[in-house]
């Protein structure tokens, strides 16, 4: 079978995802365009240098709808000959379009794609394409839904992860985002946005509060205490799937839980052939990838159980991963990811990760492979994993190894 490459990685800085914020006025469309038009001003590519972009995102309704992936290509420098596809699997969107244009790569199906994706959380409201798994009763009621907050602070509560737990893996994934940007290790991949006189709108991701401790922490309330404790009530619900837990323990507030901000990623992905014909050389070969569903109740769960399939895929062991990007929707995920594989918490999201800068839903998949990337090259390592959680039960992970 072919190998997949990866030839180049980028990302936008993240946005407030507010009104206030850096991005609010740039449009889905125009990020998308500008981290597509990176990718080919950075590797010197012809319009029509690729066989299609495949562009995650998800919230799917107004300015990200009807195939977004095609409006950024008719928006960008490629080529109107280049098509798109927009794809959503949730919270692993972007990820999911770099295994799929590897495994396309892998399969002959053309030599080379653009993958990533985009979320505008502030202009385009999470939630607000109305999804059935959240708003039909009778899908709802059947699998005991309950929201994302609800869903961590279940896992939480089963797997004995305290407040203090949480915090702390907060405060470490700012301290540590904020070293990443001081000691410039973004430099790579972090693309500056300009408005269309060339003035730059935002080159640092703005949503970091590097001066985050424990007490600043231990101030805020618990986010999901009260839709979870009286209405609608989530935590019976919940109970009446898990009946052996007597009470749910609430721990994730605004503070330890994945900022709404705005941000788009791109990873430029393509054979041997592709490479030589660009004078390009490859980063990192794409080795596994993996999805599976998992429980829709406590939902979060996935990177564990897609972790455990992508190694026995492989027939590689935990021990032979060097580093781990495991996306922080919320604390819990995290800690139970590093409690399943008893995995040391240095080799995890060594540059922080979706707490202290931000979960752009569509396009987090994509970024963390790029970090991933950047991270195994700046400390001479070889093998890397990143996984993420997915709404309604599904996790995802990749496998990347450098070349």
């Amino acid at each position: 079978m072919t190998e997949a490459y990866i030839y180049d990685a980028l990302r936008t800085p993240r946005g407030k995802g507010r009104k206030d914020g850096s991005l609010h006025e740039v449009t889905s469309v125009r990020l998308s365009a500008v981290a597509l038009n990176a990718i080919k001003e950075r590797n010197n590519l012809e319009g029509h240098a690729v066989e299609d972009v495949i562009w995650g995102n998800v919230t799917q309704v107004m300015e990200q709808g009807g195939c977004l992936a095609r409006s950024a290509v008719l928006a960008s420098d490629l080529d109107e000959s280049i098509p798109g596809l927009a794809i959503n699997r949730f919270c692993a969107s972007g990820m999911e379009a770099v295994n799929l244009a590897a495994n396309q790569v892998k399969g002959g199906a053309g030599e080379a794609y653009i993958a990533g994706g985009v979320e505008m959380m502030g202009r385009v409201p999470m939630g607000s394409d109305g999804a059935a798994i959240a708003v039909d009763p009778s899908l709802a009621m059947e699998t005991y839904f309950v929201p994302q907050g609800i869903s961590a602070d279940i896992i939480a509560t089963e797997y004995g992860f305290s407040r203090d737990d949480a915090d702390a893996l907060a405060v470490e994934s700012q301290k540590r985002a904020a070293k990443a940007w001081e000691e410039n290790r973004f430099a790579k991949s972090v693309i500056t946005v300009k408005d269309r006189n060339g003035l730059t709108i935002l080159d640092r991701d703005e949503y970091m509060r590097p001066g985050t401790d424990m007490q600043s922490l231990g101030a805020l309330n618990p986010s999901f205490q009260m839709m979870g404790e009286q209405m609608p009530g989530f935590d019976k619900v919940a109970m009446l799937k898990y009946p052996h837990l007597e009470k749910i323990n609430h721990i994730h507030h605004a503070g330890n839980s994945s900022g709404i901000v705005d941000g788009a990623a791109a990873v430029l992905i393509g054979n041997k052939d592709f490479g030589e014909k660009y004078g390009l050389k490859p980063r990192a070969r794409i080795k596994a990838t993996a999805k599976i569903g998992t429980d829709p109740t406590i939902m979060l769960t996935g990177p564990v159980p897609v972790t455990e399939k992508i190694l026995a895929e492989t027939g590689m062991k935990i021990s032979d991963l060097d580093l781990f990007e495991v996306n922080e929707a919320f604390a819990s995920v995290v800690l139970r990811f590093q409690q399943a594989f008893d995995v040391d918490p240095a080799l995890v999201n060594v540059n922080g990760g979706s707490i202290a800068m931000g979960h752009p839903l569509g396009a987090t998949g994509a970024i963390i492979i790029g970090t991933l990337l950047d991270e195994l090259e700046r400390q001479d390592k070889e093998t890397g994993l990143a996984t993420l959680c997915i709404a309604s039960g599904m996790g995802a992970a990749t496998i990347i190894e450098r070349v």
